[in-house]
């Protein structure tokens, strides 16, 4: 292993490189003799490339991963930087995440083209977003407002906003940070009002099962409250088989052993909104998951 140069899967995109940068950080605090031993090898998913259509029209989560998973089955890179919130609810057989750095902020950003709250904004006014959650939260909240689809990176997504395409959309604070353009936000939104989408603000690493070196080198760079918090919102979410084509949402955080789960369950369009909330020992994360999405399923 001390001569192996380690390949790191990632997409292309500003916000992907951002937080690769971020993974090869923690390794060279960790382990500082592999610095010059990680190679970034930048990839294009499906979803970067296929930016005219929705989401759900495509497939859902996995068009932002599956190439890259695709490599690492094959071989052709040894591990992969992901945003959490785009993985499936289950990997590929023989792919795992046994690391995550420490969350970001896992709150949503309002972005308006003149700094109005969502409550100021006029009948008919036009909402952009990818997301059926935040359609569902917003659409629940402000039912007068016309929600359209809203596809490309932060960078985009912004400039359509400021260029008029849509007089409002929500982008998540973590990546707002990480690219310096928080002043962007015209309003940070509760976690109470809106509830994140499941692993929100999360970097995982994934690597194949089998690989023990690297998994001996990524244990240190796991950050254990993140990593639990995130596992009960996954189990949540494949309980009720979530994907792009449900709203769903969810946020864990630990006190001390005990971690407190929040969830939510929509139609699209607001309608039959429901939460529940539950909470275990952090070391259950994955029962308390799944035990709130069946609380959540009993009150259908």
């Amino acid at each position: 292993m001390n001569k192996r140069i380690f390949r790191i899967g990632t997409r292309g995109s500003p916000l992907s490189l951002i937080q690769t940068r971020e993974v090869m950080r923690a390794f060279a605090i960790h382990h500082p003799s592999l610095k010059d031993r990680l190679e970034v090898v930048p990839m294009k998913t499906t979803g970067d490339t296929i930016v005219d259509r929705c989401l759900i029209e495509l497939g859902g989560k996995s068009l932002f991963t599956k190439e890259i998973e695709t490599a690492l089955l094959k071989d052709s890179i040894d591990l992969a930087v992901h945003s959490m919130k785009d993985m499936s609810a289950e990997f590929p057989s023989g792919l795992i995440v046994p690391a995550m750095l420490e969350r970001e902020d896992p709150r949503d950003a309002l972005i308006t083209r003149e700094d109005q709250h969502l409550e100021d904004l006029s009948d008919g006014a036009l909402f952009g977003t990818s997301s059926l959650r935040r359609q569902a939260l917003v659409l629940q909240k402000f039912p007068h407002l016309q929600s359209v689809s809203l596809r490309g990176n932060v960078q985009t997504r912004l400039s359509k906003v400021e260029n008029g395409e849509v007089d409002a959309t929500l982008l998540a604070v973590a990546g707002l940070k990480r690219l310096g353009l928080l002043e962007k936000a015209t309003q940070i939104l509760s976690l109470e009002e809106f509830l994140p989408a499941v692993a929100q603000g999360a970097i995982g690493i994934q690597c194949r099962e089998e690989d023990s070196d690297l998994l001996e080198l990524l244990a240190p760079l796991n950050h254990q409250p993140t990593y639990q918090a995130v596992r009960a919102e996954r189990a949540f979410m494949k309980a009720l088989n979530g994907s792009c084509r449900t709203p769903i949402a969810a946020y864990g955080m630990l006190e001390g052993e005990v971690l407190f789960l929040r969830g939510m369950l929509s139609e699209p369009q607001g309608h039959n909104m429901r939460f529940v909330s539950h909470s275990g020992f952090a070391s259950q994360a994955e029962d308390i998951g799944r035990e709130a999405a069946r609380l959540l399923q009993e009150k259908a």
